[in-house]
């Protein structure tokens, strides 16, 4: 059955909730799940036609499925790029990322303040591969312009960062990134595309897990990158067929599904974000705030430019304390004495979620890395979600009024 064509230049939240395959000839109105791993082919010409060319027609479950094609396509819709491709995780696609752009002998230059897992594949896994790595500030485009070389291949950043929220200058490091032939891929997990478009200040690749606001309610593992065509198709398409990091048909149906709320949600938990953050300031146990949105943010003006005036939903805390061990001691109360939010170490989810970043998303790494990545002991990230605002506050205040 046709569905009627969409006119150009639709809002984003309209593309979140239209942008798919056409629906089956029964009309369904909701996409449809297709659970299975292959596909009948209607002669052997086809077949071969297929399996010699993917675009054409759905061989095999590892090479593509229609739903997650409808997946790729509103996500693609929703960054502006020309095209997007699926990955069991956020990892995933960073994994296929490298892989198809990177060899021995290559450079990247990555921000130290990435997610500790994103730290540890490219500059170790990938280290022993002959791709060599340089970890530069977040925010000094001038470290970033002083470790181009030659064999710089990739810029990579995310931002805000994971959890200090740390805004690198997208448009900056773009033309970098261009002015020496390399190409700029931008983590987009802490914004998604509701706030943020980083095609638009000249990123080249967009890098998602879609686990977090994707989906938005912490039911599925996904992972997705957005791009030009070229490297999309040409390039990442062979690399997922042969390497299976395939997105499961129902892991893409549910984010799928939960991209149609993805604008109101972010707009809300951005919201809420932003009121926890203006009462953290004043809480007499807390050292610092991190959240984009307000003044006290050293990227402020840079965040509120490039996510659309919103700082996001996640924002990070240190507390007070005399000694690491002592600042340690203080976040593990704190986080113990909640009763509402969720401990665990996901975010973007309708719930509020807290952690600590040190022994958490960033325990992995060594006690230098840490430090060189501003992470103390005395750090909580809180992921705010659809809990009422009140309610939040009363459950930081539990640990904050306590402290010793």
């Amino acid at each position: 059955m046709a569905s009627k064509k969409l006119p150009a230049n639709l809002h984003r939240d309209t593309l979140a909730v239209r942008v798919a395959l056409e629906p089956s000839q029964h009309g369904e109105n909701s996409e449809a799940l297709y659970l299975t791993s292959g596909f009948v082919q209607p002669d052997a010409e086809t077949s071969a036609r297929r399996f010699a060319h993917p675009e054409e027609g759905y061989t095999y479950g590892r090479t593509s499925n229609p739903t997650v094609t409808s997946f790729e396509r509103r996500l693609a819709a929703l960054e502006g790029t020309e095209a997007a491709i699926g990955a069991s995780t956020g990892m995933g696609a960073i994994l296929m990322m490298c892989m198809g752009l990177l060899k021995s002998g290559d450079h990247v230059i990555c921000s130290r303040s990435m997610f500790g897992s994103t730290i540890a594949l490219i500059g170790r896994e990938f280290g022993k591969f002959g791709v060599e790595t340089t970890f530069v500030s977040q925010t000094d485009v001038g470290e970033w312009k002083a470790a181009l070389r030659p064999t710089t291949k990739l810029l990579f950043a995310e931002t805000p960062t994971n959890p200090l929220t740390e805004v690198c200058d997208i448009a900056a490091l773009a033309s970098l990134a261009h002015s020496v032939g390399a190409l700029l891929a931008v983590d987009n997990c802490f914004c998604s595309p509701a706030l943020q478009r980083p095609v638009e200040f000249g990123a080249d690749l967009i890098i998602h897990s879609g686990t977090k606001y994707l989906d938005g309610q912490g039911r599925v593992m996904a992972g997705a990158i957005c791009g030009p065509s070229r490297l999309i198709v040409d390039v990442f398409g062979p690399i997922v067929r042969t390497a299976g990091m395939t997105l499961a048909p129902f892991n893409a149906w549910v984010v799928l599904k939960g991209l149609e709320t993805l604008g109101i949600r972010m707009q809300a938990q951005s919201a809420n974000a932003l009121a926890v953050a203006q009462w953290l300031e004043k809480q007499p146990g807390v050292a610092r705030v991190y959240y984009p949105g307000l003044a006290s943010h050293p990227q402020h003006e840079l965040a509120m430019r490039q996510q659309s005036g919103q700082g996001g939903a996640v924002v990070s805390f240190d507390l007070r304390g005399s000694t690491p061990e002592v600042a340690r001691a203080n976040a593990f109360h704190v986080i113990n004495s909640t009763q509402v939010m969720s401990i665990a170490t996901n975010l973007g989810d309708t719930k509020t979620i807290i952690s600590h970043s040190a022994t958490t998303s960033h325990g992995r790494l060594s006690e230098e890395q840490r430090q060189a990545a501003g992470i103390g002991q005395g750090l909580i990230r809180v992921a705010v979600g659809l809990d009422h605002i009140e309610d939040i506050k009363a459950d930081l205040l539990r640990g904050l009024d306590t402290l010793a």
